[in-house]
């Protein structure tokens, strides 16, 4: 199973930036979907998370009304769409896949998922 994040960059505070994460290695199965976060010098923080039928969906307060989490199953992908960003946001995202048995569950705790990505970096300059 592999996990390749993208879409990381330098924007400035204000801007938008839209990740993505590719998921291999999963074909007819059925996982839950999230993206984490962690700043220099800090932990891995949850971000938001997506089932399987993309109809149930979390986020963390910090970014609730800014950011979207969505996933196009047919072509084994995540988004996260992230708008008006701060400078707090600065971080290296993680993309993270389980496997589950109920298509509406996602999870917040990154103990829960069972695959990660390599991660990206999105730097917001003030």
């Amino acid at each position: 199973v592999q996990l390749q994040a993208s879409g990381g960059g330098l924007v400035q505070a204000g801007d938008s930036l839209r990740l993505s994460c590719e998921v291999s290695g999963l074909t007819s199965r059925v996982y839950t979907m999230g993206w984490f976060r962690q700043a220099p010098g800090t932990e891995r923080e949850f971000v938001a998370a997506i089932s399987w039928s993309g109809g149930n969906t979390k986020y963390a307060d910090s970014v609730k009304g800014r950011f979207t989490i969505s996933r196009d199953n047919a072509k084994n992908t995540v988004y996260l769409q992230m708008s008006s960003l701060k400078p707090e946001g600065t971080a290296v995202y993680y993309c993270a896949a389980t496997i589950t048995y109920n298509s509406r569950l996602y999870y917040t705790q990154g103990a829960e998922y069972g695959y990660w990505g390599q991660g990206t970096l999105v730097t917001v300059s003030s």
